[in-house]
């Protein structure tokens, strides 16, 4: 693996994702990967719950991965692949929050009410435990609790991670700032803008927008 994403979702972990293929980091694992790899969410499940992961076999057909749920074991893997580049998206912390609060929160509960063994039923309980119990201890929706945990996140990768090995960036800073960091070429198309709120609940909500149950 070159590069391990340590950003929580709704940081253009999705864009971020589309620019590394292109910059030729690919495969790049992405929380939407599990959609197409279903056996993963078992496995992202056994961490959450703190039991052994064969983090190898996991990624042996990538070369980046960002979003959650790897995002959330960052230290792991900069110990399994020394040379790896760490790449931290940051945002605005209110706009995270609103952005959260209005996408991955209320899709991933609705998944809690979808048939326990389907894809999203799994989704939803490994990311409850991983997320909403284990991150935020249920208290999510308690606003300053949740931008303090947001930051603390931040603060610690900042802190944690030499920094030769680390890119604080948001994605509205385009390619520059990534491709200097990567050492590759700058790509002459623009940089991709992918899942917005907007779309996010276009492809994955069924509950109204700003719902948080």
């Amino acid at each position: 693996m070159k590069l391990i994403g340590a950003s929580y979702p709704r940081t253009g972990t999705l864009s971020t994702k589309a620019a590394l293929e292109q910059l030729g980091l690919g495969p790049c694992y992405h929380f939407v990967t599990q959609f197409e790899r279903p056996q993963d969410i078992d496995v992202w499940q056994a961490a959450a719950e703190g039991k052994p992961v064969d983090w190898p076999a996991l990624f042996a057909d990538f070369q980046a991965a960002v979003d959650w749920p790897a995002s959330l074991f960052y230290k792991q893997l900069m110990a399994m692949h020394p040379e790896a580049k760490v790449l931290l998206n940051v945002r605005d912390p209110e706009a995270w929050y609103e952005s959260m609060l209005q996408t991955v929160y209320p899709a991933s509960r609705g998944g809690l009410s979808a048939p326990a063994e389907s894809v999203l039923g799994r989704m939803g309980r490994m990311i409850d435990t991983l997320g909403w119990q284990g991150l935020f201890h249920g208290r999510f929706e308690e606003k300053p609790y949740a931008l303090s945990v947001f930051e603390q996140h931040n603060q610690e990768v900042k802190d944690s991670v030499p920094a030769e090995r680390l890119l604080v960036w948001e994605v509205t800073e385009g390619w520059e700032p990534l491709c200097r960091f990567l050492d590759v070429q700058e790509p002459e198309t623009p940089f991709p803008r992918l899942n917005d709120a907007q779309t996010f609940r276009e492809q994955f909500l069924s509950v109204p927008t700003g719902s948080t149950g």
